[in-house]
């Protein structure tokens, strides 16, 4: 009698993988800062991810970082320990910055040399002239834990695929890209693609050993850089090549061949007329030669290019979904994804297609194809014919799917526990992706405070961050693709009709369990602010461009539930803004490698009647570009105000001072100057009209209250002065009657609260632990006398272009000048810019100042358009809110500007930019800075009659546009602080 099959018979066996991937990278030396060090290493989405996929290999030593940083203490690391791998993210400010590797090379030549850079115009430039020689890789690192896990990954493959190939016939992705910039993107795509067509089981049913089947058998990934790298792989392995994508122009025999590409996939489909290939390239002109070799192309250029490569890859790789068929007429019945779809459509499979496809092993190469090697060799033994039932063999398909998903210990657990997040929760995360800039900061900071316990000396005096939970950047693809939302956001819709569609559209459902325990244990209003990829990363600060709301404390959850939900969609369209979408163009970004996260933080704080705001906020610096007295630029800067810090951020009135020196306080220097230039107004969250419409204006539900509105509150007696009008003084304190001064005297003179000493240790810790000067976002709130709550809320670092100018500014005649200023901001020459546009002064009036921002922009985006760039010249504080202090531009209407010059007038002498997001954007984005006061002696000058001798461009009421038919040299002297515009020879 014939024995059926019975699932007890079929077992799971690891013999076939145990010797794959045996060559690993166990030690990895990090040469670089602390601060980059803790980005890749210390904010736990690095080492969680290497973490979970070693583990998941059933690996006992996932790769381990030792970081030094300098050359001589990597060097010592090397002779005296075993490493694998060796990355750097070497300083763009030092001169050479590829010395480190040809030194180390020239004594360890055969342990691979990784350097991340950031990718920028400067970076680009710098690259093409350096000595390369000792560098093995070079990549473009914008903060994505994705790559660190592709370099590793691929240069295990590389170690590994000879063996692996021969011993089971793993398969081999080629991907031949010469642009750093590219490749950077392209290499975690691809192995995202396999990482996840493998990882998908393991998140259903999989255990850890399981799962090192799996992986081990994913398909390896092979980068080429040339034609003949890419030959030399294909020849090798040839019988194991499952596709291969590949550029257009790259070189060949030593030169520049436009169509390597080309010519490379037709030597390959006269071997393999069958072989994918998928063409990159930037010139759409080029797609002739895919379609006549009958291969795929994608437009390096379009704003989609890693869902592009994804979709060619998933499609014409075998990555893509199990086709079930009429076996008759060979039509398509329905389509099976992934493992837990074939379990729920077993028995829907009609029996003629059944036999049909288990007669031709498809399930067993369904499996292969994803590396799920024990069900597909547990398949292949099945033979049809040994079953007298059909439905036997169904059900053994089912029941062996069932066994192999219940065989498993836990899977990824996520960090977010609605079930453990309480008031004791400080830093959390949900979601698997990155937790962007922001997000890396705030737990930088977290590091930073729990490392430094001398910030908490005093017992009555609390440093920390606020309550944060972020959500990562997976989370944000997951909304974009369920609710099919990128054709509408990569549009050129208005913003407000951007925000409408992304504020219907449904967050995931299975989030809003875990909101409500975030919002149970939360007692105060929350920030809902952008964390994104490109947000804070070193060389490119994206300060301000993205959207941060507030939603107030209700009783009702269900009620603040859905304000949550409104917030973080609002964000997330942010992203895709107008003014985001410039600023991507200017920075030379594609807006589809941006990617969200969001962070929501407990509102730093207290609530007065139906209004919320903190004691204090404000903006710190290391390093003051405009020391005053006896400050010098390295005891730092801060600018305080009353209430939330968005005020300060966009320019508002600030109380200015170092905090080596809170007694010298120029604004308070006058009577004058302390009645005319400290805050009047104020931020606050309305806490009772919950029901306005979201809007993209993210402060929407903020009050604009006075400070007689603070008074009443009494959340001023600590930080205020009284100016009594009959004696004309100002009488340090608060006291009944009389003009209240926010002075911040008590604070900052009196230690009522210690904020200058904690700014003191806050940056000097934070420089240090960076490497590089910073800027601390903080706000305070005090309880009472000596008691209270400081806040860090975000650190990044202030960008500084070491390019010295050695030549003496100073020389140059005043004749030979257009603009000349002793308080410049810059480095280096500029001679490729022809234009100045220029407020005229003569006629003008504060009041005009709004009209004159639709000009800018107008001309900004002709500049934009044309990619050239100007000098722009103005009365005032540039990119103020308020108009009165300056024109309220905003940075992607300036975005082309090469130089930005603020002038005081005699009747308008108005605080420079410092302190404000435009002012980082400004500094970060390498445009040269200048503030001039030309009724001063020797504080700058201002030629404005020679250009008013020239014929202009443009001209209107307020505005005039000189063009020159030679360039205007710009040189910036930043050690000195001196900036010169020529007039053209």
């Amino acid at each position: 009698m014939k024995r059926i099959p019975d699932i007890k018979d079929f077992r799971i066996k690891d013999t076939s993988f145990a010797n794959l991937m045996n060559k690993r990278i166990y030690n990895v030396l990090l040469i670089a800062t602390k601060y980059d060090s803790f980005i890749l290493e210390d904010d736990g989405r690095i080492d969680e991810q290497i973490f979970n996929e070693y583990t998941s290999l059933n690996l006992n030593y996932p790769p381990r970082f030792t970081q030094v940083v300098t050359e001589e203490e990597a060097l010592t690391e090397l002779s005296e320990n075993h490493y694998e791998l060796i990355i750097q993210m070497p300083n763009m400010d030092e001169t050479d910055m590829f010395a480190t590797a040809k030194h180390i090379k020239e004594h360890f030549n055969d342990i691979p040399f990784v350097v991340l850079t950031p990718f920028s115009r400067e970076v680009t430039k710098r690259l093409s002239q350096e000595d390369l020689s000792g560098v093995d890789y070079v990549f473009s690192w914008l903060g994505n834990p994705d790559l660190l896990l592709a370099i590793i990954k691929l240069i295990e493959d590389a170690m590994n695929a000879e063996h692996d190939t021969e011993s089971v016939g793993v398969q081999i992705i080629l991907l031949i890209e010469d642009s750093v910039r590219f490749y950077s993107s392209a290499l975690p795509t691809l192995f995202k693609i396999v990482m996840e067509e493998s990882k998908e089981f393991s998140k259903e049913a999989l255990n850890e050993h399981q799962q090192m089947l799996r992986m081990r058998g994913r398909p390896k990934i092979m980068l080429a850089r040339t034609y003949e790298e890419a030959v030399g792989i294909y020849t090798e392995y040839k019988d194991n090549i499952l596709g291969i994508v590949t550029d257009m122009s790259y070189m060949h025999g030593g030169t520049k061949d436009k169509l390597a590409g080309y010519n490379f996939a037709k030597w390959v489909k006269e071997k393999d007329r069958f072989k994918p290939i998928v063409f990159t390239s930037s010139e759409i002109t080029n797609k002739v030669y895919a379609d006549e070799l009958e291969c795929s192309f994608i437009d390096k250029n379009s704003k989609s290019f890693p869902r592009d490569l994804r979709k060619q890859v998933v499609n014409n790789f075998g990555f893509g979904d199990f086709v079930i068929i009429n076996p008759d007429t060979q039509e398509e019945i329905f389509r099976i994804r992934n493992l837990k779809d074939l379990q729920k459509n077993i028995f829907n499979i009609p029996t003629d297609s059944l036999v049909y496809h288990m007669s031709h092993n498809h399930f067993s190469r369904f499996f292969y194809s994803r590396a799920l090697f024990p069900l597909a060799e547990g398949l292949k033994k099945i033979d049809i014919s040994d079953f007298d039932n059909v439905e036997d063999a169904r059900q053994i398909i089912y029941d062996m799917i069932i066994k192999y998903r219940r065989i498993k210990n836990s899977g990824i657990v996520a960090v977010f526990d609605k079930d453990r997040f309480d008031e004791f929760s400080n830093f959390v995360r949900m979601g698997d992706g990155s937790i962007g800039g922001k997000g890396r900061s705030i737990a930088f900071m977290d590091n930073i405070v729990k490392e430094h316990a001398e910030l908490n000396n005093d017992e009555n005096i609390v440093v920390r961050i606020p309550r944060t939970v972020v959500l990562s950047t997976d989370l944000f693809d997951e909304f974009m693709e369920i609710n099919d939302l990128y054709p509408i956001a990569l549009s050129d819709r208005p913003d407000e009709e951007i925000l409408r569609y992304f504020l219907k559209a449904g967050l995931p459902d299975r989030l809003i369990e875990d909101f409500m325990a975030f919002l149970d244990v939360v007692k105060a209003p929350v920030a809902v602010r952008s964390s994104s990829l490109l947000e804070d990363s070193h060389y490119q600060p994206f300060a301000g461009v993205y959207s941060t709301y507030m939603i107030p404390l209700l009783p009702d959850k269900y009620e603040m539930l859905g304000l949550l939900g409104k917030a973080i969609k609002a964000v997330y369209a942010s992203v895709f803004y107008r003014d985001s979408k410039t600023y991507m163009v200017a920075t030379q970004n594609l807006i589809d490698q941006e990617k969200m996260a969001i962070v929501l933080q407990e509102a730093v704080g207290s609530r007065y009647g139906d209004h919320f705001y903190p004691t204090l906020s404000g903006v710190a610096r290391s390093l003051n570009f405009y020391p005053v007295g006896n400050e010098k630029p390295e005891e730092g800067i801060a600018n305080i105000v009353l209430g939330l810090g968005k005020y300060i951020v966009e320019g508002g009135a600030s109380l200015r001072f170092s905090p080596a020196h809170p007694h010298n306080i120029v604004q308070l220097s006058s009577v004058d100057f302390a009645l005319r230039d400290t805050q009047r107004f104020f931020y606050a969250l309305d806490m009772k009209d919950t029901d306005k419409e979201f809007s993209t204006n993210d402060g929407f539900n903020l009050l604009k209250l006075n400070l007689k509105d603070a008074e009443k509150d009494g959340s001023i007696k600590y930080i205020s002065s009284t100016y009594d009008p009959v004696d004309q003084v100002i009488y340090d304190g608060y006291y009944e009657g009389g003009r209240k001064i926010l002075s911040f005297v008590n604070i900052l003179q009196h230690n009522v609260f210690p904020l200058a000493e904690i700014l003191k240790q806050t940056l000097k810790i934070g420089q240090e632990e960076m490497g590089r000067a910073v800027e601390i976002e903080f706000a305070a709130d005090l309880k009472d006398k000596g008691e209270g709550t400081f806040y860090l809320l975000q650190i990044r670092p202030i960008v500084q272009n070491r390019e010295l100018q050695s030549e003496d500014l100073s020389q140059i005649k005043p004749e030979q000048e257009i603009l000349h200023s002793t308080s410049a901001l810059g480095h280096g020459v500029t001679s490729d810019v022809y234009d100045i546009v220029y407020v005229k002064t003569k006629s003008f009036s504060a009041a005009n100042n709004q009209s004159i921002v639709a000009e800018i922009d107008s001309i900004n985006r002709e500049f934009l358009d044309n990619d050239k760039n100007y000098v722009l010249v103005g009365p005032g504080r540039w990119g103020s809110s308020d108009p009165w202090l300056g024109i309220p531009v905003r940075w992607p209407q300036i975005s082309n500007a090469r130089v930005l010059v603020e002038i005081a007038l005699d009747n308008y002498k108005i605080e420079p930019s410092q302190g404000t997001h435009f002012f980082q954007n400004l500094t970060s984005f390498g445009v040269g800075y200048f503030s001039i006061n030309p009724f001063l002696q020797n504080d700058g000058l201002f030629d404005e009659e020679y250009l008013n001798s020239q014929p202009a461009v443009y001209e209107t009421e307020y505005l005039r546009h000189v063009r020159f038919p030679s360039p205007v040299i710009i040189k910036i002297n930043g050690k000195k602080k001196i900036g010169v515009v020529l007039k053209p020879e």
